[in-house]
């Protein structure tokens, strides 16, 4: 069992995994980082972490590598921070820094992103964490919190345990709002309702930002009756989510400050996107229960247009 100053490897640390791994850092964890496109800047000087919730800071890890191969094991935690996408094998990367206490937690976008690995490595306890943030890296080591900057955290498929309690009470100790559910699928659910919406209506017709989606009431109407499409269908496989989230979650996004989403991102930058794990498995959800779903329907068929465009 993690011990209370618990080790860390944070494996795809780009600004999401920077971002909490820091936080961790700053209750006395041991955190190391894997990562690639960032490994010579924040191997010389760390990550330089631009934020309004944890203050300007400069995160050093205890051990960069380019590599999961170099990282060896001997982990409490491995905490998973990739994008979920075909290029990216999220067992092949986890397999070389696992022993047999080490903790999984999957730091991730997207719905129905657990069962692949809990298949994997049966013998492991898998926590799902869900963050609620606008993060991105503004240049190498550099990263840049506009907003949010909470998790949900669960073991899947169901439950709790103390090394999700100790997980929690270091995020919650370093300022990082942090809540612990019994039910992560369901959390995931309420998460796909802003994200299947938001993510792949920011990449058609260029890159739009919150502000530009929500600008007339027509794409408010269009973003309300696209977000009711999530909710019939997770409530077709099991997981009633409350119509009133519908309008809170497009309040809140009308208040924050204009910001892009992680797939406008990707798409802006020419990365992979997210476009699967974080639509594609809602329709296919809605086709297997018999959900109609137009909106979505045709959201996902244009989103794989542009990305068959791209590639």
């Amino acid at each position: 069992m993690p011990n209370a100053s618990p080790s860390v490897l944070i494996v795809g640390a780009g600004a999401v995994g920077a971002f909490f791994g820091a936080a961790l850092a700053r209750q006395g964890a041991t955190v190391s980082v894997v990562c690639r496109s960032d490994y010579a800047a924040v191997k010389q000087a760390g990550y330089e972490i631009e934020s309004g919730l944890l203050g300007a800071h400069r995160f050093v890890p205890s051990a960069t590598f380019p590599d999961v191969a170099e990282a060896g094991r001997g982990y409490d935690y491995v905490v998973l921070a990739t994008k979920v996408v075909d290029s990216i094998s999220r067992t092949e990367l986890l397999a070389p820094v696992l022993d047999d206490r080490t903790i999984i937690v999957l730091l991730q976008n997207g719905l129905d992103i657990e069962s692949e690995i809990a298949a994997a490595f049966p013998n492991h306890e898998l926590l799902s964490a869900i963050a609620f943030i606008a993060v991105s890296r503004t240049g190498p080591g550099k990263v840049l919190h506009q907003s949010e900057g909470s998790l949900v955290i669960g073991r899947f498929p169901s439950g709790t345990s103390t090394a999700a309690e100790r997980l929690a009470a270091l995020f919650e100790a370093s300022g990082v709002p942090c809540r612990i559910t019994t039910d992560i699928v369901k959390a995931r659910w309420q998460k796909a309702l802003w994200n299947a919406t938001f993510n792949p209506i920011s990449i058609m017709g260029g890159v739009l930002d919150t502000a530009e989606i929500l600008r007339s009431p027509e794409s408010v109407q269009f973003v309300r009756d696209v977000m009711t499409e999530v909710v019939n269908t997770a409530r077709a496989a099991g997981h009633t989510l409350d119509e009133a989230l519908i309008d809170k979650l497009i309040a809140a996004t009308v208040a924050m400050p204009p910001y892009k989403t992680s797939m406008a991102l990707d798409y802006e930058h020419r990365r992979p996107m997210e476009i699967e794990a974080i639509l594609g498995n809602v329709v296919r959800t809605a086709r297997r229960a018999g959900v109609h779903v137009p909106r979505l329907e045709t959201i996902y068929a244009i989103a794989k247009m542009i990305e068959q465009a791209r590639a």
